[in-house]
């Protein structure tokens, strides 16, 4: 039997995957949260679709997100990465993961891990919508907005209230699975 999923994942293979995996399940892992991070502002203006089809790429050339790597890279490693097709190549955003990855070991100092500084705007819970058409699922919300700017006054760059949001998706933080979803009637399981 077809597994019924929310709209956006019907009829490609990736996200189909995407979505049955990893979207919407609470993830708490820090190297995994820093991923997302970089995943989602590396969209900004694309489709995720073709986030999803350069995944792969983008893993390899940013040494599997390893933010204490991503945060000493130097120019000539900037440049290379300028010239790899299989990424996103723009120097802003390039520019802005390896700030994001300063920002972000600063967070795990302060807090003791980004999970615990990001999962505190909810309480350590997954909010649960149960949203029935996907015209109801908003882009972002006043805790979306509010995430956006405490990441921006900490030094974080390109994680507008849109792309927080759908950080929040990804990483359940939010559970939007459409209601007719396979995945709306799971149990939200920790790690």
């Amino acid at each position: 039997m077809e597994k019924i999923r929310c709209d956006w994942a019907q009829g490609n293979e990736l996200e189909e995957k995407y979505h049955d995996e990893e979207w919407g399940t609470a993830e708490h892992d820090d190297q995994k949260l820093f991923e997302m991070l970089i995943l989602e502002s590396m969209q900004a203006g694309l489709s995720w679709s073709t986030i999803l089809k350069k995944r792969e790429t983008l893993t390899s050339a940013y040494d599997q997100f390893d933010y204490v790597k991503i945060a000493e890279y130097t120019q000539e490693k900037i440049d290379s990465l300028l010239e790899d097709p299989g990424i996103i190549r723009n120097k802003l955003k390039i520019n802005a993961t390896i700030n994001n990855a300063q920002v972000f070991m600063r967070i795990q100092e302060e807090y003791g891990s980004f999970d615990r500084f990001i999962w505190a705007y909810v309480d350590g819970k997954p909010i649960k919508n149960r949203w029935k058409d996907v015209k109801e699922v908003p882009a972002s919300t006043e805790l979306s907005d509010k995430i956006s700017k405490e990441l921006k006054k900490k030094g974080f760059k390109f994680l507008g209230t849109t792309t927080v949001y759908a950080f929040m998706q990804a990483t359940g933080m939010v559970d939007d699975h459409l209601a007719h979803c396979f995945k709306s009637h799971d149990e939200v399981i920790s790690h």
